[in-house]
């Protein structure tokens, strides 16, 4: 960010539905979320807008306690996800239905938090599953928690973790937002080809010290069909969590993103240079 004149202050958020309140109320101008905080957002009347992909696949896994080990059995008990709204909401409520079972009738939905939070409820009994992404998920099989469903090998298209503003920032601040995107697609390019540096910011943001799960949890984040270098929005990602809605009849998905700044460096010839060095 830094050498492209910005100076970023991160702040955590637990799940991307708090992460559009923060866009929303102008806590922060720019966000890290998934498609379904941005969509659900701006059906209720803000301006918030999808700027770059990050990425664009469920790289998730549904999974229970050692106890349940079917779908059936999971019948009667709960599921942690964030917050509703949130990518979490929406991808349990796609594996449920997936294993043949009803959301909120055949299973509750809880609020419990981030993924090591969903593992700590599991851990505790506070409920019987939940879906993890990696690492999180390895630690989980490790400690004995069954999968229940691999939701990443059903293929779906899935708008998952990406950047997001507000189209006011974007009107007030257009070179910002520029610059900004420029510093993200040479982050990725950073994390995709730097391995040692990539795997040592890993251990650090995960507090992950077993380097067998570190360099799981990074090959299989770069893979280029989870996180793309050209970061477009995933629009077939996004008409998937549309679909789901069935507030979002007629939208389209072109109306919850902007495009021109990804397109300008790519147009450019920006990304491929970068991967050609």
């Amino acid at each position: 960010y830094a050498r492209n004149g910005l100076d970023v202050q991160l702040i955590y958020f637990n799940s991307g539905t708090t992460a559009v309140t923060a866009l929303i109320t102008g806590e922060t101008p720019i966000s890290q979320t998934a498609g379904p905080g941005v969509i659900n957002a701006t059906m209720n009347g803000s301006d918030t807008v999808m700027i770059t992909g990050g990425n664009v696949t469920l790289d998730y896994w549904m999974l229970s306690r050692p106890e349940i080990k079917t779908p059936e059995q999971l019948k009667g008990g709960a599921v942690a996800i964030s917050r509703f709204g949130s990518a979490s909401d929406f991808i349990v409520r796609y594996a449920l239905q997936r294993l043949g079972l009803t959301p909120v009738k055949d299973v509750a939905i809880l609020q419990v938090g981030s993924l090591t939070e969903r593992l700590a409820a599991m851990e505790t009994k506070r409920v019987q599953a939940t879906v993890l992404a990696p690492p999180a998920l390895y630690q989980a099989q490790m400690r004995g928690f069954n999968m229940l469903i691999d939701i990443a090998a059903l293929g779906l298209p899935y708008q998952a973790t990406g950047v997001a503003t507000t189209r006011k920032f974007i009107r007030e601040r257009t070179d910002v937002v520029r610059r900004y995107i420029k510093a993200h697609i040479e982050a990725v390019h950073r994390f995709k080809t730097d391995r040692e540096t990539s795997m040592k910011v890993l251990a650090k943001s995960l507090a992950l010290s077993d380097k067998q799960l570190l360099e799981r949890t990074y090959d299989g984040a770069i893979a280029e069909h989870k996180l793309p270098a050209k970061q477009y929005p995933t629009l077939e990602g996004l008409k998937t969590i549309l679909a789901s809605d069935p507030k979002a009849k007629g939208a389209k998905a072109e109306d919850f993103v902007d495009l021109r700044f990804i397109k300008e460096l790519d147009d450019s010839g920006f990304i491929d240079k970068l991967y050609k060095k």
